[in-house]
């Protein structure tokens, strides 16, 4: 069992000890923090909550709303939601902040408090840190009984934040229904299962929902990787299927699978959406430092330009900003457009590649294999803890001083058709090794070739 604080919030397994496990007390905690901390910057607060279907879930939305209104702080209760969803309804009401009660891909067992600020993003490293601080003092200030916070509800939350995807320009709703699309659904018994229905009963789009219960019992493990996938794998081979859909509990990411029954593969998800924007306006795209170069040369091959982020979505925001992006996000399926709001949503990703293969009138394998082609490989390294592992990656920036080198999160060095990404673990002495090649092959042994270069300066 396992309690995980960082600055991006509180994670960990249902039961077991207080600070071992996510545990009721430990839920008051965090969430006293996180109101103290909201109050420090705000004079009237509101709060907006959302969870996923997971079986722990009504639990922590009493806690949490418990807390907050005991802080003096109002809460919007959005229910059964989608990380997404909720991040629009922050600004929607004007709130403070939010709190999004998901473990993401994380399996049932686990769960979480992920954090917002007044915008609808997730808190900076520098606001996560005084929230820990917080929520570890002794010093919170209750209100009294007639201060207390007032709870409402959002009944409308999934349904709004469809209704602003298709109102978006780019989505074209009667172009989708022409087409006639019949899709395959796993959204592994969560918010999914509710909300991508939703979006394509309005897209005129016919489909088959595999685990359309919302009860967050998941049928496999959540994380949308091809090794957890047979079942819609095998149906949307087997069926007369446009696509198969996938999503994991909190819908903000978002993998495809091919008329064939073949991953179209999650790196290739964000590739797929700036194929389609980027061919009705140039600008620039972002993704971050260990997504696939595929992006970059799509890009760059439609007059467009795109820049890396370090790991993290909050990274990848920021540099979106700093560049005025049309689109960004991260390989693990995470479409971020900021015309709607900064934040993965899978929904949006959904509305965009539907629109974008009704336009083309290819198939999604014949679109697969139109774009760069690219294969990753990972491995990591482990060294002893007395090593200077921050002298060994200066080292091998200094060595390929002469390639394009990055050292905004670790160390990135790119050739014209691959890269090796380097990172260290910030808990332990590890060095993760990420690399991408034209073959998987090729992107092995390349990764193979820096482990050897790590043992040469270790």
């Amino acid at each position: 069992m396992t309690l995980i604080k960082s600055i991006s919030g509180i994670r960990g397994t249902i039961g077991g000890s207080q600070g071992d496990n996510l545990t009721p007390i430990d839920a008051v905690k965090f969430a006293a923090g996180y109101g103290a901390w909201l109050k420090q910057r705000h004079e009237n607060c509101t709060v907006v909550i959302g969870r996923d279907a997971r079986p722990s879930g009504p639990m922590l939305e009493q806690l949490v709303i418990s807390t907050l209104q005991g802080l003096g702080i109002n809460v919007i209760n959005a229910g059964l939601s989608t990380t997404p969803t909720v991040e629009m309804l922050v600004p929607r009401f004007n709130a403070a902040g939010g709190i999004i009660l998901t473990a993401s891909h994380n399996p049932e067992q686990w769960n979480a408090l992920k954090l917002l600020n007044e915008k609808g993003e997730f808190v900076s490293g520098q606001d996560g840190a005084a929230i820990l601080e917080l929520a570890e003092g002794s010093d919170l200030d209750f209100a009294e009984v007639h201060e207390l916070g007032t709870v409402s509800t959002c009944e409308d939350g999934m349904q709004w934040h469809i209704d602003e995807v298709l109102a978006l320009e780019s989505v074209d709703v009667a172009a989708v229904k022409a087409a006639g699309f019949n899709v395959a659904i796993d959204a592994v018994h969560s918010s999914g299962s509710i909300a991508i229905p939703m979006l394509l009963d309005k897209m005129g789009v016919t489909y088959t929902n595999l685990y359309p219960e919302p009860h967050g019992r998941f049928p496999h493990n959540p994380e949308p990787l091809e090794k957890h996938l047979s079942e819609i794998l095998d149906v949307v081979k087997n069926g007369n299927f446009d696509l198969g859909i996938v999503v994991d509990p909190d819908v903000d990411r978002l993998a495809f699978v091919d008329e064939k029954g073949s991953m179209f593969g999650e790196e290739y998800t964000l590739v797929l959406v700036a194929d389609y924007l980027l061919s009705l306006q140039s600008g620039h795209v972002v993704s971050n430092m260990s997504s696939s170069k595929a992006l970059r040369d799509l890009a760059e091959s439609k007059g467009s330009s795109y820049t890396s982020s370090a790991v993290g979505e909050v990274n990848v925001v920021n540099e979106m900003k700093a560049q005025n992006a049309v689109l960004g996000g991260e390989g693990n399926g995470g479409i971020i457009l900021p015309e709607l709001h900064y934040g993965r949503d899978a929904l949006v990703g959904i509305a965009l590649a539907l629109t974008h293969l009704a336009k083309s009138g290819k198939t999604m394998s014949e679109l697969r294999a139109g774009y760069p082609q690219y294969y990753m490989a990972k491995q990591k390294i482990e060294l002893t803890p007395e090593l200077d592992v921050d002298g060994i990656l200066a080292a091998i920036a200094g060595r390929y001083k002469n390639e394009e080198v990055s050292t905004i999160d670790g160390v990135k060095i790119t050739w014209s058709d691959r890269w090796v990404h380097l990172r260290k673990s910030n808990t332990e002495p590890i060095v993760r090794i990420y690399t991408e090649a034209p073959s998987t092959d090729e992107a092995t042994t390349l990764g193979e070739e820096f482990m050897d270069i790590i043992k040469e300066l270790a």
